[in-house]
Order: C-alpha cells, then sequence, then structure tokens
C-alpha cells in the first residue's frame, strides 16, 4: 500500500508546514508533518542552521524529510534580526520591530529549504523576496507577516489572499519541487 506522503516536513510549527503542503500541493507532491522540536545551532547563516535542522530531522523520522528556516532582514538594522527571527519574534514580537525601526524600512524575507535523507546528508534551496516593513502591524497572519510589506505590493503578508504564490517560502519550495521532482523520476 502507498504511503499518503512523498516526504516529511519537520518542524514544531504548524503554520509552516500548512503553506509548505499547500505550495506542494501545486506540485503534486504530498508532504506529511512530522511534529517535533529540532536542535538549532547558533550561526549567522541560515544555510548551515537549516542543514543542521533537516539532518537532525532525518535522524528523527527515518525518512525523507525537509526542514524550513527563515529570516526577516532589516536594512536598517543591518540585517537584524536575520538568522534570529524566530528569538526575536518570541522576546519582543512584532511590536518591538516596530519599535527599533524608524525611517528606512526596506527589508527582505528569506526561506531555506533543506532536504535529508539517506542518500543526502542536506541539499540547499533558497527563496528571497524584496519588501520593507510596514508603519504599524496589519492583518491576521502569523510571524512577521503582519508587518512585511513584500515589493510591489500595499498590503502586509497578513493582508494577502495570495501570500503563498508570492512569498520567500514558495520561491525556496518551488526549487526544491523541481530537483525533487527529476530525483523522482530518476528513482523510478
Amino acid at each position: 500500500m502507498r504511503q499518503s506522503y512523498d516526504l516529511m516536513f519537520a518542524s514544531s510549527n504548524k503554520n509552516k508546514y500548512n503553506e509548505a503542503k499547500e505550495i506542494l500541493t501545486t506540485f503534486n507532491i504530498a508532504l506529511g508533518f512530522y511534529k517535533c522540536e529540532l536542535e538549532e545551532i547558533q550561526s549567522d547563516s541560515l544555510k548551515k542552521i537549516a542543514s543542521h535542522k533537516s539532518q537532525n530531522a532525518f535522524s528523527k523520522c527515518k525518512c525523507p524529510v525537509i526542514i524550513e528556516d527563515d529570516g526577516l532582514f532589516i536594512d536598517a538594522l543591518n540585517g537584524f534580526p536575520g538568522p534570529y527571527s524566530s528569538y526575536v519574534f518570541k522576546t519582543i514580537g512584532n511590536k518591538g520591530i516596530l519599535r527599533l525601526v524608524s525611517s528606512d524600512l526596506r527589508a527582505k524575507f528569506t526561506s531555506i529549504i533543506s532536504f535529508s535523507d539517506e542518500k543526502n546528508s542536506s541539499k540547499i534551496f533558497e527563496g528571497t523576496i524584496l519588501g520593507k516593513i510596514s508603519q504599524k502591524a496589519l492583518g491576521n497572519g502569523w510571524g512577521y507577516d503582519p508587518i512585511f510589506i513584500p515589493e510591489g505590493e500595499t498590503k502586509t503578508f497578513a493582508q494577502l489572499e495570495n501570500k503563498n504564490v508570492l512569498s520567500h517560502r514558495h520561491k525556496s519550495l518551488e526549487k526544491f519541487a523541481k530537483w525533487f521532482g527529476k530525483q523522482v523520476s530518476i528513482d523510478r
């Protein structure tokens, strides 16, 4: 009997999984959810953090797995919070970020997808979207979505109905999906 997924998404964040599942469905990739806490190393590099996390995830679930790590990089703060975005969100949240940013609102959101299986210690896919920080939190999204306005838009990610088509996560998952599709066809 065929399993109901092609690979697992390991995370403690169900919101990330739901977005990834919705995006990968458009590429005919079925995603299962492996809820777990992953070891997160301290590093200035999202790629190193993601690579370590996917290897940790594979050691736990013992099947092909992806993880997603992302960072919000604000120009006026010299790229802060960057790879520390999750910790900063937990400690000061969007209100704290809005207090730190004044006139230069330029920012970018970067998503790293890291894939691991028995053949690959990790394979990295990156997606970045430019934008700016809003003057105040707008919309009911999760994470930094209520304060990030993608370039070319006037609304925050939290206000956009098509966020999953525009996002940094979509860009990295699309790159992954194209690569994964080639791997699956090679294995058959």
